[in-house]
């Protein structure tokens, strides 16, 4: 199977949206894991993607922007919220590498709900916020099982990303099980702009709610970004679902 490349740019531009949004302020939180403990919660026609024979949860909060269905514009109320998942990174047999959410907080209701029964996404509704104070970014979420609150520092941007920066962070679709059947939604958006940051504190069960075990000492890679704005194409069928 021959795996595309991380680019910074997708080679798979996304022609007809199917979904608008941006996403801003985030802080990207990642831990290394075996692929074999997380190979179990991937969908079925879906791997773990690996660097260097690792993997990794992530845990990512930002606030999600103008999401709309099409071109847009996107809903100024409704598709605006604070948002924080864990995921994982996956390749399929066509070498297409994505992201795989385990949980999706969000502060809306109406989205949570319309995207669990369109994708079957793992969204729960959740009490959130997200504070700044000049290069400190604050995250919360707060459900029935589980929570989560954290803090990064802003540091310099980066000008040049690590191997394991851009494996990170260019991911240019998302796998999920809808269905019966597992589907690959593409995405497009600019390059990131990145910069690295000071992980403050972490206080979350997130990841553990999962089923994954809960992460070990401090994460692997702290990044923010002010964020980008991204468009989602249609799904397709992964090819051992058909």
């Amino acid at each position: 199977m021959n795996i595309e490349e991380v680019t910074p740019l997708t080679t798979r531009p996304v022609r007809r949206p199917w979904l608008v949004q941006q996403w801003r302020d985030l802080a990207f939180l990642h831990w290394p894991a075996d692929p074999a403990v997380v190979a179990p919660f991937l969908p079925p026609g879906t791997r773990p993607d690996t660097l260097d024979g690792v993997t990794y949860v992530g845990l990512i909060g930002f606030r999600m922007v103008g999401l709309g269905p099409l071109r847009g514009p996107g809903l100024p109320y409704l598709g605006t919220f604070c948002e924080t998942n864990v995921r994982l990174y996956s390749v399929d047999a066509l070498g297409r590498r994505a992201v795989v959410f385990l949980s999706l907080d969000a502060e809306r209701l109406i989205p949570v709900l319309t995207a669990q029964a369109t994708l079957r996404l793992p969204y729960r509704w959740a009490r959130m916020s997200l504070r700044r104070e000049n290069d400190t970014f604050e995250y919360a979420s707060k459900r029935r099982d589980a929570t989560s609150s954290f803090a990064v520092r802003r540091g310099a941007a980066i000008v040049s990303p690590t191997p394991l920066e851009h494996f990170l962070t260019a991911r240019w679709g998302l796998h999920t099980r809808a269905w019966g059947r597992t589907v690959h939604l593409p995405n497009d958006h600019p390059t990131w702009p990145l910069h690295r940051a000071d992980l403050l504190r972490c206080d979350e069960s997130l990841i553990a709610a999962t089923g994954l075990p809960a992460p070990t000492g401090r994460p692997a890679s702290v990044l923010y970004s002010p964020g980008v704005p991204v468009v989602f194409g249609g799904p397709s069928v992964a090819p051992e679902s058909r």
